[in-house]
């Protein structure tokens, strides 16, 4: 497997339990800022599906078979699934760090692919961090 599959591949575990999350805090979000949040968890795991497709499609476009089940994404990954029940501050905390180890990786994933001359892994990287960096601007002003 090529260095920058294996980079993708990281990436599609790390998106599965970032989606996860999402689903979890979407569902059991409470309190008086449970519409604004319930709505923009909604947003973000329909967002990190579509990354997750995408992730999958480009490791096969490069010859490699993508992770594809929960116990390979799970060992693969490095972002942890949220044992605990955080209140709804918690869950955008917890969502701004994820994204903002997502961005880490995604970038250094770019630079790979960049690097390797593998124009079209960089070009879906690059646009997925600009996204995100908006996302993690937004959560933190949410924060305070």
């Amino acid at each position: 497997m090529s260095p920058v599959a294996e980079s993708l591949n990281k990436l599609l575990a790390n998106y599965q339990v970032h989606y996860q999350k999402l689903r979890n805090y979407h569902w059991n979000v409470r309190g008086p800022m449970f519409f604004d949040l319930h709505m923009k968890f909604e947003e973000m795991y329909t967002g990190a599906a579509l990354k997750v497709d995408e992730l999958a499609e480009r490791v096969l476009a490069l010859g490699t078979k993508p992770l594809s089940t929960l116990k390979e994404q799970l060992a693969a990954a490095t972002l942890a699934e949220d044992a605990g029940d955080p209140d709804a501050l918690g869950m955008v905390a917890n969502t701004l760090a994820d994204l903002e180890a997502l961005n880490t990786e995604l970038r250094a994933a770019a630079k790979q692919a960049g690097e390797a001359g593998d124009d079209g892994t960089f070009n879906l990287l690059e646009p997925f961090a600009d996204e995100q960096e908006k996302t993690a601007w937004m959560l933190r002003a949410y924060l305070g």
